[in-house]
């Protein structure tokens, strides 16, 4: 059987959507109008996908706000904010980046540096911030079926669905305090049973494939002084509530449910890849997924983390063997990848992970928030039309390397 390659999720909102999302924030558009732009940029992701040869495509999440605030709100800066939430919850993101970026959910904005915000380190360049709960019970506004089942019309190969961990979102609840009369023991509860719906509902919608986003794991081992909930260590309690999810699914459905991992990919930029994956990859192989997205093509000593990935991953885990999705393309860089590198890649994967365990993928979403001005691109036209590309050296890469292989 040859390398399976996949598409992490995301791909770069045209600019004519980002600013339809504005008019709409502005109150100049309706909700309806909003969707005519939506519906047209996913219509052209499918296509265009489709024509790289992808067999499981994505409609580049364009309907979202992004990967991890979709089930909550409409749009980034927080119009259709759930009404058991308020602003000023937990970061999730504070990046280097050639620009600065303040975001929250009241708000979004960016400038060149030098302009505005000063600040005195490198990693505090932009922010994404989660609201936060006010009150219960915890219920989804928006579930990624209910996405996905207005972009299906438009795909003629079979459209996969990512969703975001419940780790993410478990960080919605107070640190330090207790939502009055909403115990987090009851929110917890609430949380899984929300995110299995969420899983359940793209399945039985018709994604073959489901991949969790779990950009939260390598976060929870920065421990920066600045965003409190990263010196809690929180990873095992993010990896013990994903697994209350998964652990729901029969081995059979595992085998399509995919857990990604990054250091970011927000507006050209990363959150946490100062830390090192050794003190990820051997906590998220815990998780009881079928297969794992992870970023790795700018990764400083690649065949250290192959090595890493081939000592964790499970060829059980809980019934289900564990394929490594190494990622082979770089979202952040405008330069495309040539097949031969991402052949070459795995290649030297295969060395270490089981080549009946081993695929491809990319870092990361190439765009992973519905406002992206990509900075080290000529804007998100231009990343678009480069992120097709990059996608389409990845699968002649990744047959190269099949062959290689002789698989």
């Amino acid at each position: 059987m040859p390398i399976p390659t996949e598409s992490v999720g995301s791909l770069p909102r045209p600019s004519k959507l980002q600013a339809a999302y504005a008019d709409y924030d502005a109150g100049k558009i309706t909700y309806e109008a909003l969707e005519k732009f939506q519906d047209e940029a996913c219509k052209d992701s499918i296509e265009r996908m489709e024509a790289t040869g992808q067999w499981c495509v994505t409609d580049g999440e364009n309907r979202a706000s992004s990967f991890a605030t979709y089930p909550i709100t409409d749009t980034l800066n927080g119009t259709g904010l759930a009404d058991t939430l308020a602003p000023g919850g937990q970061y999730f993101g504070r990046a280097n980046s050639l620009f600065i970026v303040q975001f929250s959910m009241t708000g979004w904005s960016s400038f060149p540096r030098g302009q505005g915000l000063q600040t005195d380190d490198e990693d505090n360049r932009h922010h994404r911030q989660l609201p936060q709960l006010v009150k219960g019970p915890f219920r989804y506004k928006t579930y990624a079926a209910d996405l996905y089942n207005k972009s299906k019309k438009f795909a003629k190969k079979p459209l996969k669905q990512a969703v975001i961990a419940p780790s993410m979102l478990y960080l919605l609840y107070p640190l330090e305090e207790e939502v009055e009369g909403y115990p987090k023991e009851e929110f917890v509860k609430d949380l899984v049973n929300e995110c299995e719906k969420d899983i359940r509902m793209c399945f039985e919608a018709g994604a073959p494939r489901v991949s969790i986003d779990f950009t939260e794991g390598r976060l929870a081992c920065k421990n920066d002084p600045r965003n409190p909930w990263t010196g809690k260590k929180m990873l095992q309690t993010f990896i013990d509530i994903n697994n209350q999810v998964l652990d729901r699914f029969t081995p059979e459905e595992r085998k399509n449910i995919g857990i990604h991992t990054c250091p970011g990919g927000d507006c050209d930029s990363v959150h946490s890849k100062d830390v090192d994956y050794n003190e990820l990859l051997p906590s998220m192989f815990q998780m009881n997924a079928g297969y794992f997205l992870i970023q790795l093509s700018t990764e400083a000593d690649k065949s250290r983390i192959y090595e890493l990935c081939g000592k964790y991953s499970r060829a059980d885990a809980n019934g289900v063997p564990q394929v490594c999705f190494i990622g082979v393309i770089n979202p952040l860089s405008p330069r495309v990848e040539t097949p031969e590198e991402v052949r070459d890649a795995l290649l030297e994967a295969a060395k270490y992970i089981p080549v009946e365990r081993l695929g491809s993928t990319d870092d990361c979403g190439f765009s992973p928030f519905s406002i992206d001005i990509k900075p080290q691109h000529a804007g998100p036209d231009e990343a678009r039309s480069i992120a097709f590309q990059k996608i389409a050296a990845r699968i002649k890469g990744t047959e190269l390397a099949s062959i290689a292989l002789g698989v």
